[in-house]
């Protein structure tokens, strides 16, 4: 069941280079949110949900994989190639602090009182650093005592509740961290390497990929049933319907497409615009729009709803610098 109309996007150019991975702030107060996207150009950009340019954070030296923001908005946190994370002030776009690591950082994820900061990447170890206390050494994360979170590269980190923390790397296996003990809990395997894992706060899931498979596991793995779907296709990134949770996007680093499936996996639409590679995709948290990001350098946001009524939407197709 396709769409009607036809899905077009406003197109929110900007990055130089490919767009590596998207995230969406909650909503705020004013019920307005915001979208910061990482880029192989080294310059992470904050917008408006219109896809309008607020700033560039300037400051990184090599690709940034990952950037993500505090949940009131007045942070921003950014993992890149150079081999640091950074927090960033979102008023004055000004760095905070820089994190020194010894590789890549491929993931980062702030905690909701923005008091801490927990890191991944290509070393394959899992850092907690507190940020009221920038200069003092993180925390390293092993169950093992090696010092070593995962048995391959660290492709994401996110943070659920107030004291735990979700990993995921290329050895297929997803860990949950207690940050009060700094002691794994449990951990989940899959049969191939993870490609992405986004938590999706207003259906408390993390939303994974790996190979031809979309998982949509409970936050703490408790309470829920894990559900598993198998494409055609192997998905580069995977976004749930925050409210309606009815449907969830893709892309794909196999063509050009984002693609909408419903729960079952039957795809219901096929949206071309991109013209590159689709590296990652998410929901706004309204659900009335999802993003997409590309190897061409472009973000693009599509509407839920094509043809709804929503805000500015008619009036702004450019969006960026």
């Amino acid at each position: 069941m396709a769409y009607h109309p036809k899905a077009v996007p406003l197109v929110a150019p900007g990055h130089t280079r490919p767009v590596t991975h998207l995230s969406f702030s909650p909503l705020q107060d004013d019920g307005t949110f915001v979208l910061i996207s990482s880029c192989k150009d080294g310059n992470p950009m904050l917008r408006e949900w219109t896809g309008d340019w607020i700033g560039t954070f300037i400051g990184h030296k090599g690709a940034v994989w990952c950037s993500k923001l505090s949940p009131d908005t007045s942070r921003a946190a950014s993992g890149s190639a150079d081999f640091t994370a950074k927090i960033w002030d979102t008023y004055s776009g000004e760095v905070l602090h820089s994190f020194p690591h010894n590789h890549i950082v491929r993931s980062v994820a702030v905690s909701q009182s923005t008091s801490h900061l927990i890191t991944g990447g290509q070393e394959k170890k899992v850092r907690m650093f507190d940020l009221s206390r920038p200069d003092a050494e993180p925390d390293v994360f092993s169950d093992n005592g090696s010092g070593i979170a995962h048995d391959g590269t660290v492709k994401s980190v996110v943070w659920v509740g107030d004291h735990t923390g979700v990993t995921a790397g290329e050895d297929g296996l997803i860990k949950w961290w207690d940050l009060r003990t700094r002691q794994l809990t449990t951990s989940l395997t899959f049969p191939g390497p993870i490609t992405s894992m986004e938590l999706s706060p207003q259906t408390n899931r993390l939303v994974v990929t790996s190979g031809k498979t979309v998982s949509f596991i409970p936050a703490l793995l408790s309470g829920g049933q894990t559900h598993s779907l198998t494409l055609p296709y192997a998905p580069s990134s995977a976004s749930i319907h925050p409210i309606l949770q009815d449907r969830f996007v893709t892309g794909s680093l196999s063509d050009e497409w984002v693609r909408v499936h419903d729960v079952t996996g039957e795809e219901r639409d096929v949206l071309k615009g991109h013209h590159g590679p689709v590296h990652c995709v998410e929901f706004s948290p309204d659900g009335e729009m999802f993003a997409s990001g590309s190897e061409d350098g472009t973000i693009r946001l599509w509407q839920t709803t094509p043809g709804k009524s929503y805000g500015l939407w008619q009036g702004n197709q450019n969006g960026g610098p």
